[in-house]
């Protein structure tokens, strides 16, 4: 018996009530969706319904608050606060750091959605904003990709990683969800109420990796039908994913700094060659010009596309897609705010924030402008057919804007290859932190828990497409993003009292050493002849004697700086 122990403890390590309670949650709805696939979408469209009818303007206000807070970070006096000690250099090299943030960030969905979402508000004007298939629809539907793969979705994962990446490397504390809410909670979470905040951390994280592993295997299925005339349906996308499982694990039996680093670097090069493709083989003038009026667009009119609910009408389009993609960026957030922590030690608070929001919210935008401008132009002034393509299978419209390029089957297999890449390397990057926040905040997690996280992911995404595909996987991510966007809401006000702590113990530090040492550097007279000169600036007024424990305190206190600062 001794020995069995040893050897569960070796496998898995230091593992607890949070990996046994996660895996018994995710087991149940496994072994419920595969039994009754159409009564758990059934369930989880009500719960859509009443979340998004009930709480859909609080997605709104908190993301908005969110870049709000993310910025004033940045560019208040806590911005100079390192993420780690006071000299310690950044652990990986800044264009490293660029690269593994933007691959285990949204690389999938960028592909999936790049040509996609234009092309369907192209179609189907938001907010019923223009003639369907018109130039104010196509310039409106470009506004609105800007805007949810903007400031907002990266605000995201920016609260959460500068929250873990805060206590784990400037206080060494445990890298886990439920540390950084101790300013609010005390010691109780390290009893339930932890162990609660880490176990719906999981959950999140699961549903919203297996959304992405989801639209991943659907991109590829598209691209394999239209390269080698593979069938586009739920088997041929089951058996992808685990072929792309297959990849991912072999890739988290390998360390961190090798693996995931090694593969992030790939994913960027392969990424920036297709864009440079598109670039100049594609309407050039046309992209620029689109990015240039778009972003001012966007700008322009960021204010009020971040509070839109339209109250005044039974329109659902709001709910389809801003409220997905903020539920979905909040299920992430977990997981990329967690990874981009653990990759981000020795960056200073100013340098985190505008490194995950702006440099990728720029690339973003440029892959739009593009993707999506280059469909729109070929759509408008060549009548190429990717509206109706896309209106009939989402992912295919990529394809069909690459056949219009010269050599677009060989940039059609780069994107097969750029999606597939991307899929095992987010799927590679959530094992580690699954790992890590069932095994108490551990660096390192166990090979073997790793590879057991990759299952279960491999596992959901299997079952969600089986149970409602496409809307399946939207629905699930909104559901379950909202109990953490409440909790993100308490943390983000956690390390705010956290910060502002150890700002004011910074103050007293330094107050108290510049009174000691002008004390030790000042002459007698010389200090007599500055009181002197405030005396006659402004002569004091008389002061009533203390009392016995009032005279006590002034060492008292002065002793508990003292105190504070050895």
């Amino acid at each position: 018996m001794g020995k069995l122990r040893q050897w569960v403890n070796r496998i898995l390590g230091d593992v607890g009530t949070v990996f046994y309670l996660s895996i018994l949650l995710i087991g149940g709805f496994l072994i419920a969706t595969v039994s009754d696939p159409q009564g758990v979408q059934t369930l989880a469209q009500q719960a859509l319904d009443a979340t998004a009818n009930n709480f859909g303007w609080l997605y709104l206000l908190v993301t908005s608050g969110f870049v709000i807070f993310t910025l004033w970070l940045a560019f208040s006096r806590f911005g100079s606060i390192r993420l780690g000690p006071d000299n310690e250099p950044p652990e990986f090299s800044f264009s490293s750091w660029l690269a593994m943030i933007f691959s285990g960030g949204m690389g999938v969905g960028l592909v999936f959605w790049g040509v996609a979402e234009p092309m369907m508000h192209f179609s189907s004007p938001p907010l019923g904003i223009g003639t369907p298939g018109s130039v104010e629809a196509a310039q409106t539907g470009m506004r609105y990709a800007f805007f949810h793969w903007g400031l907002h979705q990266w605000a995201n994962f920016t609260v959460v990683g500068l929250a873990i990446a805060y206590v784990r490397f400037r206080h060494n504390s445990h890298g886990l969800i439920s540390e950084t809410f101790r300013p609010l909670l005390g010691d109780r979470v390290d009893r339930g109420w932890g162990k609660a905040i880490d176990t719906l951390a999981v959950l999140s994280t699961i549903f919203g990796v297996a959304t992405t592993l989801g639209l991943g295997a659907l991109q590829i299925n598209s691209g394999l039908a239209r390269l080698i005339g593979l069938p586009y349906g739920i088997t041929p996308q089951l058996l992808i994913i685990a072929g792309l499982g297959f990849l991912f694990i072999l890739s988290a039996m390998t360390p961190l700094n090798r693996g995931i680093r090694y593969l992030s670097n790939a994913n960027m090069a392969l990424a920036a060659g297709l864009l440079l493709f598109v670039l100049i083989l594609g309407p050039t003038a046309f992209i620029f010009s689109e990015l240039t009026q778009t972003l001012g667009e966007y700008l322009g009119n960021i204010v009020q596309m971040s509070l839109v609910t339209t109250p005044y009408s039974s329109e659902h389009w709001v709910q389809q897609w801003t409220i997905f993609y903020w539920a979905w960026g909040l299920s992430w957030a977990p997981f990329v705010g967690s990874f981009i922590a653990r990759i981000s030690r020795g960056r200073t608070i100013r340098e985190f924030v505008l490194g995950v929001m702006i440099v990728p919210v720029l690339l973003s935008m440029l892959w739009f402008s593009t993707f999506g401008g280059s469909a729109i132009y070929f759509e408008l002034f060549h009548n190429a057919g990717i509206a109706a393509v896309v209106a009939q299978e989402v992912p295919a419209g990529l394809y069909l804007m690459l056949e219009q390029l010269p050599g677009g089957y060989y940039a059609a297999i780069a994107a097969v290859l750029l999606v597939s890449m991307f899929v095992v390397t987010s799927a590679d990057s959530a094992t580690f932190v699954l790992g890590m926040f069932t095994s108490k905040g551990v660096l390192n997690p166990t090979r073997f828990v790793r590879i057991l996280w990759g299952v279960l992911q491999l596992s959901m995404a299997s079952v969600l497409l089986l149970s409602g595909g496409l809307l399946g996987l939207r629905t699930v991510s909104i559901v379950t993003a909202f109990p953490f966007m409440l909790l993100m809401v308490l943390m983000a006000y956690s390390l705010y009292r956290d910060l502002a702590l150890e700002w004011l113990r910074k103050e007293e530090k330094n107050k108290l050493l510049n009174d000691r040492i002008e004390l030790l550097l000042l002459r007698e007279s010389e200090r007599e002849a500055a009181h002197q000169a405030e005396e006659d600036a402004h002569p004091r007024a008389p002061e009533a004697p203390a009392t016995e424990p009032e005279a006590s305190e002034e060492p008292q206190a002065e002793a508990a700086i003292e105190k504070e600062i050895a």
